[in-house]
């Protein structure tokens, strides 16, 4: 197991919109996901009825909707409401769902990984177009997930398919670069080493995303966002460098 924790070269400066993202991330999460997380809702909500029929579609036969019910929480709603889902499509959904995450681990890693490679992406675009770009790449990333991934349409949050968007971006424009990773392996060896940076990009779409969306395309994991992200941030990269920018 190997864990990205850093990156080199690492551009001068300071990457203003990389922080923002990460700051909007982890408010959202703390100020809305966590006290909605532990708020109970009420039986009267109106869109209690829709969402149990929609989670109970992904459940086995014979669970019951009373103890579904009584297990929801406010926050399941609000990411009901405000998550993308493929047979409610809307523009707003499309970006809302960028910033709401389904835990502290799924947000840890997402910012830990914007952390690491959006400064250089940042640095080499600017600010403003780096952001225009993470979200374009991000409701593409989105809406592969929806065309591509079988089973009941639940919604897809997170900042991950955006985040895809920014390796897709950095696997062209920054092919000598390297990225430092804690080696896990147990309990031979755990410590940091250097690897080239497309080697460490090409395993996450390759074994990290491919090679499970094949083996598993509706599993709990959106495959199909990241893989997306991460060839629409390629393609945007390619477009730009033949343009000459």
């Amino acid at each position: 197991m190997f864990i990205p924790v850093g990156d080199y070269p690492n551009p001068r400066g300071v990457p203003v919109m990389t922080i923002l993202l990460i700051a909007v991330n982890v408010a959202v999460f703390v100020l809305v996901s966590l006290p909605l997380a532990h708020a109970p809702v009420s039986l009267d909500d109106p869109r209690l009825p829709a969402y149990l029929d929609l989670v109970a579609r992904s459940l086995p036969r014979g669970v019951s909707l009373e103890v579904l019910a009584r297990q929801t929480t406010a926050y399941d709603l609000l990411v009901f409401e405000y998550g993308f889902r493929a047979d409610h499509a809307s523009l707003s959904t499309l970006f809302t769902s960028m910033f709401l995450h389904g835990g502290f681990l799924h947000l840890a890693g997402n910012m830990l990984f914007l952390w690491i490679y959006g400064d250089n992406v940042e640095h080499r675009l600017g600010a403003v177009p780096f952001l225009f770009w993470y979200l374009v790449t991000g409701a593409a990333a989105t809406l592969t997930h929806a065309l591509i991934t079988p089973g009941p349409p639940l919604p897809l949050v997170g900042a991950s398919g955006a985040i895809s968007g920014v390796l897709g971006f950095y696997f062209l424009l920054f092919p000598g670069h390297f990225v430092r990773v804690l080696l896990l392996l147990f309990p031979f060896y755990v410590g940091t080493v250097m690897i080239p940076a497309r080697i460490v990009l090409g395993l996450y779409l390759v074994v990290d995303n491919l090679l499970p969306f094949l083996l598993a395309p509706s599993g709990p994991v959106a495959y199909g966002a990241h893989i997306g992200g991460f060839l629409a941030g390629l393609i945007a990269a390619a477009w730009m460098r033949l343009r000459g920018r």
